[in-house]
């Protein structure tokens, strides 16, 4: 039996007062009219309906100033919950968010292994029910499911060309699949979008509309996100800055390509490299690790080993990291991005290496470096970023309705949040 939408029931109207009250976390119906553009009789009825579906809850009045003191109000964080998955071949990563987009509970189990697709999809339904039973969570308050992983998707939902440790998911329906085993509906995404999208809603960007999220788990990419809303491309693909040339005369890649930044310097490589080197191999106890041991747990040990002063573990990591840089500087000059926000669980492995080669490369070598800088910063929950962000999917698909521009961007800019600064009982 197919899934069906636990939505919330959102007019065009009432979507635009929700993303409202989100961006600005506290505002009064008056900030909501001034920002959104509808009428004040427009914005009571809808927040009258959102007060008795106790969406939103009121938390007092501003400060008076000269008038009657306008009250104030907020999401109600726990009227609705959405879960997101991350599937890698090292792991899958479990995380519950509440409806204003903060992590309740997560859950890290071990990656798919050998097991077939049909099979690892039952497990994940099962792991899915347990972390929500865990935390006491009725189902009805269960938006949906966000689901994301390594790209590229194809349109026919899901991946169509991937890595070589995940063949036997090529083509397989994951959402579909995954829908109806879980009965909850299913969004699908790749997972440095994913990342991007997390960071952007819970707040780890600040006030940065436009920003990209460098992805580095099993392998490379980067989440785009424009005017507070993801670019995905034609296809969904967008952000792939792993497959693209680094060397035309480099090794093969797995995409069919030469010379990618993955395949000369991604997880993957670094791991196949260490191994040529016996010092390495001693130190990260490389040795020590099955066949089956996933490309970040060996990338994370070589890290691990940096960490402790192995000279040869650290140099193959900043050569990595040189290359990485220069990626980094591929998708800062593109974009022309104030924000580069670091993210994925190799990046927050090797941090003490990929934080200040990228800081580097991009200080000496930014194009507009003249007109601005490029900030980067590791992501607070870089391990979890994609999973955070699948759930953070599920939130945007209620929230935010399409339009032309970032009405976070006019909330964030407007004269009525200063409001939220002066709250009286």
């Amino acid at each position: 039996m197919a899934a069906t939408a636990r939505t919330l029931n959102t007019t065009g109207s009432t979507s635009v007062v929700l993303d409202a009250i989100r961006a600005a976390g506290t505002i009064s119906r008056v900030g909501i009219a001034q920002v959104t553009g509808l009428t004040g009789a427009t914005v009571s009825t809808v927040v009258r309906k959102l007060l008795d579906a106790h969406l939103v809850i009121e938390i007092g009045r501003a400060e008076s100033t000269g008038g009657k003191p306008r009250v104030l109000l907020e999401l109600n964080p726990t009227a609705r919950y959405a879960v997101g998955v991350h599937l890698d071949h090292g792991a899958i990563t479990y995380a519950v968010t509440n409806l204003a987009g903060a992590p309740v509970a997560r859950l890290a189990r071990p990656g798919p292994g050998n097991a077939s697709p049909a099979d690892v999809v039952i497990r994940m339904a099962d792991e899915i029910n347990m972390l929500v039973e865990s935390i006491g969570i009725a189902r009805d308050k269960l938006l949906g499911l966000g689901l994301v992983s390594p790209g590229p998707l194809s349109s026919r939902a899901g991946m169509h060309l991937t890595p070589p440790f995940m063949r036997s998911w090529e083509d397989f329906p994951l959402d579909t699949q995954l829908a109806d085993v879980a009965q909850l509906p299913v969004l699908l995404e790749n997972d440095a979008t994913a990342a991007a999208i997390g960071e952007y809603w819970s707040g780890g960007t600040q006030r940065e509309e436009s920003f990209a999220a460098l992805y580095l788990g099993t392998g490379l990419g980067a989440g785009i996100v424009i005017n507070g809303t993801a670019y995905r491309g034609t296809s969904g693909n967008a952000g792939e800055i792993g497959h693209t040339c680094a060397n035309i005369d480099g090794p093969e890649c797995w995409c069919g390509a030469r010379g990618c930044f993955e395949a000369l310097a991604g997880p993957a490589a670094v791991v196949n490299e260490a191994y040529s080197d016996p010092r390495i191999v001693t130190a990260a106890a490389l040795d020590t690790l099955g066949d089956h041991t996933p490309i970040t747990q060996r990338f994370a040990a070589i890290a691990r080993a940096s960490r402790m002063g192995d000279t040869p573990s650290r140099q193959l990591l900043e050569r990595s990291a040189r290359y990485v840089g220069v990626a980094a500087q591929s998708v800062a000059n593109l974009l022309d991005v104030r924000m580069l926000v670091l993210t994925g669980s190799s990046f927050a492995a090797a941090s003490h290496i990929y934080v200040p080669a990228i800081r580097d490369t991009l200080a000496a070598s930014f194009f507009a470096r003249d007109n601005h800088a490029v900030h980067v910063q590791l992501s607070q929950s870089a391990e979890t970023a994609p999973a955070i962000g699948a759930a953070a999917l599920v939130l945007q698909a209620q929230f935010v309705p399409e339009r032309s521009t970032s009405l976070a961007a006019k909330v964030r800019s407007s004269p009525h949040v200063s409001e939220l600064s002066t709250l009286s009982p």
